[in-house]
């Protein structure tokens, strides 16, 4: 397969960037750089690339296929793009400012306790501080995009795969923070259900883990009429397509930075652009969507805002849930 350079003016600088990467690594592997554990065994949740892999919506179905089990989950985050660094809970009423995007939907959408902070480890500490259950009973943490987070001990890795990190470089020129031979790390892969052509190509990178198939679920609100389709998400295109597939007509697809914090200005703008295409809605997703809400609280528009839930399935999950309980010394 041929790589995808989608900053190409930037390629000079791969090289210092995936000799940093691997100097970094093999600091790990040797054990020269500190390493902290928590009381409960930790599950983390990964990718290879920056952003866009469905990271959070796995997070949060599992999180509820485990909580179902009777174990007694949370999930430590490091909040990107809140205002503090310091460890918190997150409220689920409370705002992505103070929490983060992320953090505060699986809050809302997992019904779980999530706690953030600039290292994983302090958010575990006070995870672990805060736990309603003694630490003897069966209980996990769940560690969102950890992959690269190895200043923590994990019980499990999991890592999510696509077709588009065998297409992909390194960064800066690519989206890859690292190599696809780091998945060599992971115990569990997660892969698109039905890409069988994909998991060939990971027996033929040697990469023999056990395979979770994975569905992307989104729920697409009814509108009688075109709309405008915005999201502030690593992979805008995804979810226009996505939206195209499900019947929307789309007048307009607006993409912003991922994780874009939204101003009274860009929803005026937006409503701006859906009146001069006639449009019946505005559709987002849910990290957008948890961006807004405070804005959209304070004055609502004259246009429908919907949101585009999406959820991940993941096929034969009481199996999959019976492999990672056994891993993490759980009975199921």
């Amino acid at each position: 397969m041929s790589r995808r350079m989608k900053r190409p003016w930037l390629a000079p600088l791969t090289p210092l960037y995936a000799a940093a990467a691997a100097l970094r690594n093999r600091r790990f592997d040797r054990g020269s750089a500190a390493i902290r554990r928590l009381a409960r065994p930790v599950v983390s949740i990964g990718n290879l690339s920056a952003g866009g892999s469905g990271k959070t919506p796995l997070v949060i179905a599992l999180a509820q296929a485990l909580s179902a089990r009777g174990l007694h989950v949370d999930v430590l985050s490091r909040g990107y793009g809140r205002q503090s660094s310091l460890p918190a809970r997150v409220d689920p009423n409370g705002s992505a400012l103070d929490f983060g995007d992320e953090p505060l939907l699986i809050a809302r959408t997992a019904q779980v306790p999530v706690y953030v902070a600039r290292q994983r480890y302090d958010a575990g500490l006070l995870a672990e501080a805060e736990a309603a259950a003694p630490l003897s009973d069966a209980a996990a943490h769940l560690l969102d995009d950890g992959f690269q987070h190895r200043q923590l001990v994990r019980a499990v890795d999991i890592v999510l795969l696509s077709r588009a990190d065998f297409q992909d470089t390194l960064l800066p020129a690519g989206n890859l923070r690292e190599p696809l031979r780091a998945a060599a790390r992971a115990h569990i892969l997660a892969v698109p259900a039905g890409d069988s052509t994909l998991e060939e190509a990971l027996g033929a990178h040697g990469l023999q883990q056990p395979i979770w198939r994975l569905r992307r679920v989104m729920e697409v609100p009814a509108v009688s009429g075109p709309v405008v389709a915005f999201c502030g998400i690593a992979r805008p295109e995804q979810f226009f397509a996505e939206l195209e597939a499900a019947g929307h007509v789309l007048a307009a697809r607006i993409a912003f930075r991922d994780h874009h914090f939204y101003s009274r200005a860009d929803l005026d703008r937006l409503l701006a652009r859906a009146r001069a295409a006639s449009a019946a809605a505005l559709l987002t997703t849910e990290k957008d969507a948890v961006r807004l809400s405070a804005l959209l609280a304070s004055a609502p528009p004259p246009m429908a805002v919907l949101t585009v839930p999406l959820r991940m399935e993941i096929e034969n999950a009481p199996a999959a849930v019976d492999g990672l309980l056994a891993r993490i010394g759980v009975l199921s």
